[in-house]
């Protein structure tokens, strides 16, 4: 489809942008260049006019729209620690791997970069050109448009209809508030309000099949907070074990060493039950053998054999000594087990 490309408001700016440009331009011209209609795009001067941008119409053979002589847009001017705030935010954005940057991150700093004097687009460039963002994240990047419908939509107040897949593939649909949008550790989710099931939900953006801006719109609730509920979702997540452990700690000091999207903390009689859901039992195994606390596990009795296994390797490793020979003509290293 012609034009399917591009958003209406884009079309609409891309209009200003070429009058800016060109003392006069006709109605074909811009849709040959917009790939619309002529009437399109007497509508999209209309708009401008509307919001009061003086464009101006010239009737005749040689008639087109212009800009009124004289007018002239206020320029885009940034600060040099503007220009590099958006510099290094763009970036960013491109290694998280949204599809929304993808195309859009190198226009865009193009453009910054064009509004700058030269001595601060130089230094912008020197960012762009050696700085490393090691921020890429292992997981799929949800769709660029279900992550603007659901911004939107938690920004404006208007419910969305999702069709949501679940770990197995099970699809379903319903009608969802959503009350905020959350990045966190690779991940992005939403969280809000559930009319499938009646209550507060958090769902993940990259199982969304579809998302559809609805007409209805709802009340966010002033208490909610969308961060501290996606983490306690996250830690309740189930896994192939539940894990669960007394640590010998304050309830205090426990919130401090186990962050909230790993694990559940309550008070018990002997310091805090925390109990999580995981995959494999190695590396909670390490996590509760680093804790700078103690704590007594009450299952699974596997977690136990795994703490076992990870004390001997640990002995092993502190057996192990490296001896540096070296002879006159050149030096070598041979590893001894020392036993």
């Amino acid at each position: 489809m012609r034009g399917s490309m591009y958003q209406p408001a884009t079309r609409v700016l891309t209009v200003l942008e070429l009058l800016q440009a060109h003392p006069c331009l006709s109605a074909r011209q811009l849709a040959n260049r917009l790939e619309v209609s002529t009437r399109t795009v007497r509508h999209y001067i209309q708009m401008l006019q509307d919001l009061g941008i003086p464009v101006e119409g010239e009737r005749g053979r040689n008639g087109g729209y212009r800009l009124r002589p004289g007018f002239k847009l206020p320029p885009l001017m940034f600060s040099e620690d503007e220009a590099v705030a958006l510099t290094l935010g763009l970036l960013t954005a491109r290694r998280f791997g949204l599809s929304v940057a993808a195309p859009s991150v190198e226009g865009a700093l193009a453009k910054i970069e064009r509004v700058l004097p030269e001595q601060v687009r130089q230094r912008v460039q020197a960012v762009q050109q050696t700085i490393i963002i090691n921020a890429t994240s292992p997981y799929v990047a949800p769709a660029s448009e279900t992550l603007l419908t659901l911004s939107g939509a938690a920004r404006n107040l208007r419910r969305v209809h999702m069709r949501y897949a679940t770990w197995d593939g099970v699809e379903s649909e319903r009608e969802f508030d959503t009350y905020g949008v959350v990045h966190h550790d690779g991940r992005w989710y939403a969280a809000g309000f559930c009319h499938l099931r009646s209550d507060t939900r958090v769902f993940r953006l990259d199982r969304m099949r579809s998302v559809t801006l609805q007409d209805q719109h709802f009340e966010r609730p002033q208490t909610y907070a969308v961060l501290a509920e996606v983490l306690h979702s996250i830690a309740q997540t189930p896994g192939r074990w539940t894990v669960e452990a007394v640590l010998h700690t304050t309830i205090e000091q426990a919130r401090s060493i186990v962050p909230p999207s790993f694990g559940l903390l309550e008070a018990h009689e002997r310091g805090v039950l925390m109990r999580c859901y995981v995959q494999q039992l190695d590396w909670i195994a390490l996590f509760l053998a680093g804790l700078a606390c103690d704590c007594t596990i009450l299952g699974p009795a596997q977690l136990r054999e795994a703490l076992r296994d990870l004390a001997l390797r640990a002995q092993s490793l502190a057996e192990k000594q490296l001896v540096i020979d070296s002879a006159e003509a050149g030096c070598y290293t041979s590893i001894h087990r020392i036993t």
